[in-house]
């Protein structure tokens, strides 16, 4: 008979969830999953305030992959979201622009003549200024022109990652193309499937149904780490593991060696207006690409479509000291955390946008790197502690890339 392996699922937000509902499926597993709050789901949990149900930051389901969407719209039932619009301020204009940038905006625009010239200019440099760059700034400038990249990118990208250059922001999702606008205000969003769930509790019943076959353990602790015996001490007792899955910071997991990862959070605003409707009919959320200190607000019950005579809209306010929603797009913490993940021994994984340590990393991509995972584990191996080539670390790639050519 088999030994059954006992598996350590270390935080309880998507990643955890999805990981705890796929490696339980498997043959002769014994899963464990602990979390640190009182709560499964972290920052897609939905909550209520004046009566209105809200995640911690809009938390819509957005993915191009099909079986991700089949897979969770089979525990919880999902609405397309296919009408769905965001918007950007741009106070130079005082206008309101499609999310994101698009070239049926920008040809409607007082400045397109300059606009224009700018982006035929780069045509004729073939995209030169965004192959070599070194920042987003010159990324940006040498892709579609300065009149551009200060009108949506500059102040948006400064407050969003409290920099005070946008030549501080040293990797990124580079193509070598530079950025390509689409024709359309729907081109950026039509080529993904966009939902969100039926219930009035959002993803609420997905955390409970995915952890029913595993040892939840809230409000616990991890004291002490041993990632090379795959131990953990909780309460000053010692719990061994055939394999781990973190889906925390791997700074943490390794009890910050080498120094401390860092991240942006967030200050989350709720205002309930006196109103039942906030934003014009399918807009979802506002950007604001100006020196206001928000980025942006979202109309929850667009998402929800919860009735009621008023409506609560969502703030957001970059911060340093909001938790830890953000891994930072900096050549320098990108390099620390790839250190550490080159840490990990066979059978301990790292998931989820805490654990990979990538900004772009979505609930979508936290249920793909779990399917990724378990494909590795039936295969018997483990060539990374991050599931899924594509989530490990690509903008260090094509910055090793341009080094080289």
């Amino acid at each position: 008979m088999n030994k059954k392996k006992k598996i350590l699922i270390i935080g309880g937000g998507f990643a955890g969830v999805a990981a705890a509902r796929l490696l339980s499926e498997l043959k002769n597993t014994i899963v464990t999953l602990l979390e640190k709050s009182s709560n499964l789901g972290a920052g897609v949990r939905t909550n209520f305030y004046g009566g209105h149900p809200y995640t911690f930051g809009p938390r819509h389901f957005l993915t191009p992959y099909t079986e991700v969407y089949n897979y969770l719209n089979a525990i919880i039932p999902l609405r397309k979201c296919s009408e769905h619009e965001f918007l950007t301020y741009v106070e130079k204009d005082n206008d309101f622009y499609a999310y994101p940038i698009n070239m049926t905006d920008v040809k409607g625009m007082k400045d397109y003549p300059k606009i224009e010239k700018e982006m035929e200019e780069k045509k004729r440099e073939e995209f030169i200024g965004a192959i070599n760059a070194k920042n987003l700034e010159e990324y940006w400038i040498g892709s579609v022109g300065k009149t551009l990249f200060d009108k949506f990118i500059d102040e948006y990208n400064k407050k969003m990652w409290l920099v005070d250059n946008c030549k501080d922001i040293d990797t990124f999702n580079w193509s070598p193309k530079g950025v390509a606008l689409k024709e359309g205000p729907r081109a950026a969003w039509d080529s993904a499937i966009s939902a969100y769930p039926y219930a009035a509790n959002g993803y609420n019943d997905y955390f409970d149904f995915s952890t029913k076959a595993a040892k939840v353990l809230l409000s616990t602790f991890i004291t002490n780490f041993n990632l090379d015996k795959k131990e953990v001490t909780v309460n000053d007792q010692k719990f061994s593991y055939d394999i781990i899955v973190s889906t925390i910071s791997p700074d943490s997991i390794l009890e910050t060696r080498y120094g401390k990862l860092n991240f942006l959070g967030r200050q989350f605003h709720k205002i309930v207006f006196p109103t039942e409707n906030v934003f014009p009919e399918n807009v979802y959320f506002l950007y604001y690409a100006n020196d206001e200190k928000f980025t942006r607000m979202v109309e929850y019950k667009k998402f929800t479509k919860h009735k009621s005579k008023t409506s609560l809209v969502g703030l957001e306010i970059p911060s340093l000291n909001g938790g830890k929603h953000y891994p930072l797009p900096f050549q320098k913490e990108q390099t620390l955390a790839k250190k550490y993940l080159d840490e990990f021994p066979d059978g301990c994984f790292s998931i989820g946008r805490a654990g990979t340590y990538l900004y772009g990393v979505d609930i979508d991509d936290c249920i793909r790197q779990s399917m990724i995972m378990i494909d590795v584990l039936k295969n018997g191996g483990q060539d990374n502690p991050v599931p899924g080539e594509e989530y490990r670390f690509p903008e260090l790639k094509k910055l090793e890339e341009r080094k080289w050519n």
